[in-house]
């Protein structure tokens, strides 16, 4: 029973956005723990400039919550969730896209030529960030059925195509810096490619959600 109880509320936590911002733990720890892993990442990047024109998206990301929050609140499972891609951003903003470690790796162990991690990054996009879009959509708007599941979707493939003309603006403004933020590395369907797999992130994000929804309407029964 204790377990059980543990468990519940545990679940609760993570669920149910109406916990005051005093009692929620699990949000001030997540806060805590980027500010100082963004602290760290801070320290001696790779290249300053870029890392100051990556940092934009979570500390904009950041503020678009912060003023939102007490008009609207994510559950801790949606913000575990953009927690985890800003700092798979993150990380990148300080390596640069193009010389991530988990880059070198794959070029000294498969001989690769391009750099991958931003295709990583753009998937998770799609895969971390679809479920508090359909969060949103069914608190905020009651969406339910077969529209909650497309319509994110379509706005991870707006907010991927908006990022993808913010990176070609970038390009003009800054120059060469810009063209190492688009960090195309000589593919012309790279701006496809990103967008391509974001959505396949969020197919499986909702296909997974759809299956899990599912499952339990059919232990119900």
């Amino acid at each position: 029973m204790i377990k059980n109880s543990m468990y519940k509320e545990q679940t609760n936590m993570m669920t149910n956005p109406n916990i005051p911002f005093s009692r929620n733990w699990s949000l001030h720890l997540m806060i805590f723990v980027f500010a100082v892993y963004w602290g760290f990442m801070a320290i001696s990047p790779s290249d300053r400039m870029l890392w100051l024109m990556e940092s934009l998206l979570p500390v904009g990301v950041e503020l678009v919550l912060v003023f939102t929050y007490k008009v609207f609140r994510f559950s801790n499972f949606s913000y575990l969730l953009i927690f985890i891609f800003l700092c798979s951003h993150t990380y990148a903003a300080h390596y640069t896209y193009q010389g991530t470690p988990f880059d070198m790796w794959l070029k000294a162990s498969f001989h690769t030529q391009r750099s991958y991690y931003d295709r990583v990054v753009h998937f998770a996009f799609g895969l971390f960030c679809a479920y508090p879009v359909r969060e949103l959509l069914t608190r905020a708007a009651a969406q339910r059925g077969f529209w909650s599941y497309a319509i994110p979707a379509a706005v991870v493939l707006s907010w991927s195509a908006c990022f993808e003309i913010l990176e070609m603006g970038a390009s003009f403004v800054a120059g060469q810096k810009g063209g190492e933020y688009i960090g195309l590395q000589g593919d012309v369907l790279d701006t496809q490619k990103d967008m391509g797999l974001g959505l396949a992130g969020t197919v499986i994000s909702m296909g997974m959600l759809a299956w899990i929804l599912w499952r339990k309407e059919v232990k119900k029964r």
